[in-house]
C-alpha cells in the first residue's frame, strides 16, 4: 500500500519538519499548525506538530488507530469500520457535517509501522484514499476521494508524546470559508484535546471491554 520511503520520510520530520513552503497558521495546546496552498484545488494542506503532555506514545498510537474506541468519543464519526475487499483491508468513515450541508464519507487504506531509530521507538500511521467497488457512494453524502494523512509519534523524552501530522483532503462542494477556518483553527486543537482526554481513559475502556467480552462468552 505504501512505500518504505514514505514511512522513513515521516520519521525524519519528527525532529526536522519540512515547512519551507508552508506558512504559520495557528498555535494551541503546545501544537503548531502550518499550511500550504495548493493551486490545483484552491485548498490547503496542513502540518501539525507538538507534544501531548502526560500521554505515552504507545497509548497515543493505540487510541489513534482503535476504530471502535474512536466511535465512542468522536461525535463527528457517524460511521467508522473496517471491511475486506479481496486481500485488502479498507476503512469506511462517515463524518457528520453541520446542517444543512451533506455529510462526507471516506474510503481509504491505512498502514501502521513501528521503528527503532537512534534509540527511540517510533510509530508511523499512513492513510490515503483508495477505490473499493464494494463500497458504493450514497445519496446525500459526498464521497471524499482525495485524502491523505500521515501521523508520526514517539516519546518526548519524558511522559509525553511528540507527534507530527501531515494532512490534506478535498471535501468538495461549496463549503463556506468560516467552516474551513474553523476546522483548521478550532477543530484540530479540539480534536487534540479530545484525544488527550480519551487517551487517559483508554485503560478503563479496555478493562470494561474485556469484562464485557468475558461475560458474553461465559468465561471467568
Amino acid at each position: 500500500m505504501f512505500e518504505c520511503q514514505e514511512f522513513e520520510d515521516a520519521c525524519k520530520e519528527l525532529d526536522n519538519p519540512v515547512i519551507d513552503e508552508y506558512e504559520f497558521f495557528v498555535e494551541a495546546m503546545n501544537v503548531k499548525i502550518y499550511r500550504k496552498y495548493k493551486e490545483s484545488s484552491g485548498l490547503y494542506e496542513y502540518k501539525t506538530f507538538g507534544v501531548l503532555e502526560g500521554i505515552s506514545p504507545d497509548i497515543c498510537a493505540k487510541v489513534y488507530t482503535d476504530l471502535e474506541y474512536r466511535k465512542e468519543w468522536d461525535k463527528y464519526a457517524k460511521e467508522l469500520y473496517e471491511f475486506k475487499e479481496g486481500e485488502v483491508t479498507g476503512i469506511y468513515w462517515n463524518v457528520n457535517f453541520p446542517f444543512p450541508m451533506y455529510n462526507r464519507d471516506y474510503v481509504f487504506v491505512r498502514e501502521t509501522k513501528e521503528f527503532d531509530l537512534d534509540g527511540r521507538h517510533i510509530w508511523v500511521v499512513l492513510g490515503k484514499s483508495a477505490p473499493f467497488e464494494s463500497v458504493r457512494e450514497r445519496s446525500r453524502t459526498i464521497r471524499v476521494d482525495d485524502f491523505q494523512q500521515s501521523m508520526c509519534m514517539t516519546s518526548d523524552g519524558g511522559s509525553g508524546t511528540k507527534a507530527l501530522m501531515h494532512y490534506y483532503d478535498n471535501p468538495k462542494g461549496m463549503l463556506p470559508t468560516w467552516l474551513i477556518n474553523w476546522a483548521a483553527k478550532t477543530g484540530v486543537p479540539n480534536f487534540i484535546s479530545d484525544m488527550k482526554k480519551h487517551c487517559e481513559k483508554y485503560p478503563e475502556y479496555l478493562e470494561k471491554k474485556s469484562k464485557k467480552e468475558k461475560k458474553s462468552t461465559g468465561t471467568a
